[in-house]
């Protein structure tokens, strides 16, 4: 297709690369052929095993998405990138009535939102250089807001809008966006969630999400879950608010 990425020999970076669906993702880029990985962390110790397992393929950067200067730093380092997967996020439980919704919020908008637009305007210049790709990777979370996650929803819906405005914006500079959607995903952000929230495991997502890429999907529903709301929200948005809404009346 010709909106598709072939990872085989490509150069990726990766956020938030350390755990969870962004160590997953490094991981699978490799055993799928990536050239490099810059995998990038806030501590560079936290990647070890990933050096030792796929030696100069994996080069540790050590990035807060939340410091410009460190991402612009990146940026300046990493000028061989026709990947870039933005995937770090930040999740706090609170509920709306909590005095520090508001603190909690704003983490969150830092990191979903503001980091993805750091990392975009960062690398949008070497990416189209290279006619690359970019992967942010959101939730279903930000095509409806999950009650439970009111604050973290409202981020990923405000990276969801941004990653539509840089699919249309990077188009005539020949930079394919895709977004990425999954459910819930077995990692330490979902520990809470109550049972009927099925998790996919954090390795599927990966491969799902790679899937789509090389397929060219501008949006990729990497589990059975998230294909399930995506079509939902497709048909009917309201529909997907109240059966959220729903599942959150029946944990409480």
């Amino acid at each position: 297709m010709q909106n598709s990425k072939r990872i085989d020999g490509s150069v990726a970076l990766v956020t938030g690369a350390n755990r969870g669906i962004g160590l997953a993702i490094v991981r699978a880029l490799l055993d799928r052929g990536a050239a490099k990985v810059y995998a990038a962390v806030r501590d560079p110790q936290t990647v070890a095993a990933l050096r030792e397992q796929y030696g100069a393929r994996v080069v540790a950067l050590r990035m807060d998405v939340t410091d410009g200067h460190q991402v612009a730093e990146a940026a300046r380092a990493a000028t061989d990138v026709d990947l870039l997967v933005n995937n770090a996020g930040a999740f706090q439980p609170t509920d709306l009535t909590d005095d520090a919704v508001v603190a909690v919020a704003r983490r969150e908008m830092e990191v979903n939102y503001f980091g993805v637009l750091r990392m975009v305007h960062g690398f949008a210049d070497t990416l189209a250089r290279h006619g690359g790709a970019i992967v942010n990777v959101g939730s279903v979370a930000g095509l409806s807001n999950v009650p439970l996650q009111p604050t973290y929803s409202a981020s990923k819906a405000a990276q969801h809008s941004l990653t539509q405005a840089a699919r249309a914006v990077l188009a005539g500079r020949g930079v394919r966006v895709h977004g990425a959607y999954p459910g819930p995903v077995d990692t330490d952000m979902t520990k809470d969630l109550p049972p009927q929230f099925e998790k996919a495991s954090p390795e599927a997502v990966a491969a799902a999400i790679l899937d789509g890429l090389e397929a060219g999907h501008d949006d990729i529903f990497p589990d059975a879950f998230a294909a399930a709301l995506g079509e939902q929200f497709q048909a009917s948005p309201k529909t997907v608010e109240r059966q959220l809404a729903t599942m959150v009346a029946t944990a409480a």
